[in-house]
């Protein structure tokens, strides 16, 4: 049985999850609108660069969960969904999701993302497996922390290792579809790496090593 691994933001989102829930909170209302935003943008143009500090991204971006109940948080994330997600979900990732279903092939989503924003992203997309970064949880409320290594870059590696030892499973034969730099690493574990519509630096290290290059958003005929 294959292993097919899928990143999310703009690789089977035409998007960044996270990018965009600073966006939703933003024009809720329920940040300082000119602060968030200066601040998620920056951080957004670190992830670009390969700069991020992982860590004080998730200071910033976990704090808003410590500050509200779940029920308010999930009540905004359902909207989130449907005003931000639904409309960026390429048909062309569902096909190709579908495609490695057909063959058999286990599905797995890994993202920097943590989980609840992404878990209910996975459900939608019909992907059981995800792989994504964890806020800790005490007591029924989110803490601002994160729970363990974050899924990026390296830490990517390491979750998929830990994950593949818990499952039993291997990398004998498998796919990783990604859109960015970071995820190198990830790429170069895997027997069929594949960089989707690829930013700078991905599509020059992809081509100068022989990996396939495909687009998700170019419409075919």
């Amino acid at each position: 049985m294959g292993l097919a691994i899928f990143d999310l933001d703009n690789t089977l989102l035409a998007g960044d999850s996270d990018y965009l829930w600073g966006q939703f909170l933003v024009e809720q209302g329920a940040v300082n609108s000119e602060d968030y935003e200066r601040t998620n943008q920056a951080f957004y143009r670190q992830y670009q660069e390969g700069t991020l500090n992982i860590y004080e991204f998730l200071a910033f971006q976990l704090a808003l969960l410590e500050q509200h109940s779940l029920r308010q948080l999930e009540n905004w994330r359902s909207q989130y969904l449907e005003e931000k997600i639904r409309p960026i979900i390429l048909p062309q990732a569902q096909e190709l999701l579908a495609s490695h279903r057909s063959q058999g092939h286990r599905l797995l989503i890994i993202t920097a993302t943590n989980r609840f924003i992404t878990g209910p992203i996975a459900e939608i997309l019909g992907v059981d497996d995800l792989i994504a970064t964890e806020p800790e949880i005490r007591g029924g409320r989110y803490t601002g922390q994160v729970s363990g290594v974050p899924s990026y870059r390296e830490g990517k590696v390491t979750r998929l290792k830990a994950w593949l030892k818990e499952q039993a499973l291997t990398l004998g034969t498998s796919w990783f579809y990604s859109d960015s730099h970071n995820d190198i690493p990830l790429l170069e574990q895997v027997t069929h790496p594949i960089a989707v519509d690829p930013d700078e630096m991905l599509n020059a290290h992809a081509r100068t090593n022989g990996w396939t290059v495909i687009s998700l958003r170019e419409k075919t005929s």
